[in-house]
């Protein structure tokens, strides 16, 4: 009977050591909140390349202010963004035709399309200007599906379009403890967020910025089943197998 009690004791250790459902959970709580940061937008970096067109009812007068005007559509058509592109140097400018030298990091697309607004009057009525970030990405890593980079064409992204392009968390992943690393002119800061809260979509942290990195950590039981052995999950099952055909018999 030695054997048959310390089958019993590995299939309630096996139990008690089942993840519960408050920790799986996304979301958990009061869901019919508002969002008070629906209106998010990311701020320029270095190293960000933007998309940077003028137009204007006079279209001639708008033509050298872009960089390859005969690529490039209208804000509602298709454009050549390799021609019609500016990097963010280090120092946070672009070189823009005409104007020059323009700092730009530090600020959202819209204010930037203002400032530029304000510029370019001197030189065109009611100017049009369209502005996109074209190299959105954000890094996810660790316990998810499809661990890598993940670029966007849109101008921003949430924890949850991140963690669903990489294939959601595995049963091993911490939801309560995720760590994400965002840096900002050159400042890196390290945040841990719980996405099993409902008030987390309301978090300085639920839109991501440009280069953030997203590390799920693994819960302990990977971590001591990876310390035991690949095949203790199969031996367990097994084990209770056996236990409960022997159970069935005795009776």
């Amino acid at each position: 009977m030695n054997f048959y009690k310390f089958l019993s004791a590995v299939i309630l250790l096996v139990v008690a050591s089942c993840v519960p459902k408050k920790s799986v959970i996304y979301l958990q709580g009061q869901q019919n909140q508002s969002n008070v940061s629906s209106n998010y937008e990311p701020l320029i970096q270095q190293d960000d390349m933007l998309y940077i067109y003028v137009s204007s009812t006079v279209s001639e007068v708008a033509v050298p202010f872009n960089i390859d005007s005969q690529t490039v559509g209208n804000s509602g058509g298709s454009f050549d963004s390799q021609k019609q592109s500016y990097l963010v140097d280090n120092a946070g400018n672009i070189e823009f035709p005409i104007l020059g030298t323009i700092s730009v990091s530090g600020y959202s697309l819209n204010k930037l399309k203002e400032i530029l607004k304000e510029k370019l009057v001197v030189y065109i009525k009611d100017p049009v200007i369209n502005i996109r970030l074209l190299n959105f990405k954000v890094t996810v890593l660790g316990e998810v599906a499809m661990p890598g980079v993940k670029t966007v064409t849109s101008q921003r992204m949430t924890v949850f379009e991140a963690i669903a392009a990489a294939g959601d968390l595995t049963a091993f992943g911490k939801r309560q403890n995720i760590l994400l690393i965002r840096e900002y002119q050159g400042v890196k800061t390290f945040n841990r967020i719980d996405i099993t809260k409902a008030d987390f979509v309301n978090s300085p942290f639920y839109y991501l910025d440009q280069n953030d990195v997203i590390y799920i950590e693994p819960r302990q039981s990977k971590i001591d089943s990876a310390a035991i052995g690949p095949n203790v999950t199969a031996i367990i099952s097994i084990l209770g197998f056996v236990l409960t055909t022997s159970l069935i018999l005795i009776k």
